[in-house]
C-alpha cells in the first residue's frame, strides 16, 4: 500500500493533478463509447483540463478523429509524434 501512495504522491508532484481527480477520469473513461465523437471529445476536454493544457480545434478534431475511427496507433513513438513531442 505504501508503494501505491508514494506513486500517487509522486504523480500529483510531477503533474499536479490529484489523485482523486485521476480516479474520477478513469471512471469516466470506463464503459466509455469511444465511437461516439461527443463522449471523446468530452474525455479529451476533461484530460486536457486535468493537465492544464490547451488543445487546439484542430488538435482536437485529429484526436477525435483518430479514436472514433480505432486508428491509434499503438506504440509510443507514434503516440509521441502525435501529441507533438519530440
Amino acid at each position: 500500500m505504501v508503494e501505491r501512495n508514494n506513486f500517487f504522491d509522486n504523480l500529483e508532484k510531477k503533474t499536479n493533478v490529484k489523485q482523486q481527480d485521476i480516479f474520477n477520469l478513469a471512471n469516466s473513461v470506463s464503459g466509455a463509447n469511444f465511437k461516439d465523437e461527443q463522449t471523446v471529445r468530452n474525455l479529451i476536454q476533461q484530460v486536457a483540463n486535468l493537465a492544464n493544457k490547451p488543445v487546439s480545434k484542430e488538435k482536437e478534431d485529429e484526436l477525435v478523429n483518430t479514436i472514433v475511427n480505432n486508428n491509434l496507433p499503438l506504440d509510443f513513438a507514434s503516440l509521441a509524434k502525435m501529441f507533438g513531442k519530440k
